[in-house]
């Protein structure tokens, strides 16, 4: 092993520098060996860049993270946000809505991009900032496709935060519309006059989300109808995201 990898910094640092020198996602294995680490140990120590932003897992292989992206331009082309970056301007222009791109982590969400028109510049766009599930819709979309187990750390940040777990308005009841419809919607929950709604993008159906597309905007803008017209979108440049531009890289790799 080099000697600039038999540290535990060493070792991340090579595996940071194998992901952003890629020309796309690589795998595991493909990781490993650029940066003449185990298998295991390789895993381990990506499982912490992930949690901490600097490397975003999508299936089985891996990207530069939104952190990665703000110290290393070069790496933007090839990051999760680099490719998904055309259909958040697309979007923001089909809607007139601040688009937000959100990853998890290890319980809250993550926001890796932003695209905000001028008309919206005082609403906060939140770029880089830990969003809990209880009070943003990206989040929620997020972990609602999750397997029940693994949103205990989501729902113990909000708990811990006197959030209601349980009743007809309580978190499990919005996390379990959103499973079942598939969009999460808060209105003047964070900040009174500003709403969003929010899609995970996930590879193939029951799979793990990959990220979330959020629509956020004025309260007033997100009527019962304009809703409705505002998810069909949303719901279209997901299915875009999924279809042609993540899988579209991974298979180009």
């Amino acid at each position: 092993m080099p000697a600039s990898a038999s540290s535990a910094v060493g070792k991340a640092l090579a595996l940071i520098e194998h992901v952003a020198g890629a020309s796309g996602p690589v795998r595991l294995s493909e990781v490993a060996a650029g940066a003449d680490l185990h298998r295991a140990t390789a895993y381990r120590v990506l499982a912490d860049l992930v949690e901490r932003g600097w490397v975003t897992r999508v299936g089985e292989r891996y990207l530069p993270g939104p952190v990665l992206v703000r110290v290393s331009v070069s790496a933007a082309e090839h990051s999760l946000a680099g490719l998904c970056r055309p259909v958040l301007e697309e979007l923001s222009a089909q809607t007139g809505m601040m688009v937000n791109l959100q990853v998890l982590t290890a319980d809250r969400s993550r926001v890796a991009d932003v695209v905000r028109p001028e008309r919206l510049a005082m609403i906060s766009d939140l770029r880089d900032e830990l969003l809990p599930v209880h009070r943003f819709a990206g989040p929620l979309a997020l972990v609602a496709v999750l397997e029940e187990a693994a949103r205990a750390p989501y729902l113990r940040v909000a708990e811990a935060d006197g959030a209601a777990l349980a009743g007809p308005s309580g978190l499990l009841a919005a996390l379990a519309r959103a499973a079942q419809d598939g969009f999460a919607v808060q209105r003047g929950r964070a900040e009174r006059m500003i709403a969003s709604v929010s899609r995970a993008v996930t590879l193939q159906p029951g799979g793990a989300p990959v990220c979330a597309l959020t629509l956020v905007g004025p309260v007033d803008e997100f009527d019962d109808a304009r809703l409705t017209v505002l998810r069909g979108t949303l719901a279209g440049a997901c299915d875009r995201l999924a279809g042609d531009v993540l899988r579209g890289a991974i298979k180009a790799d």
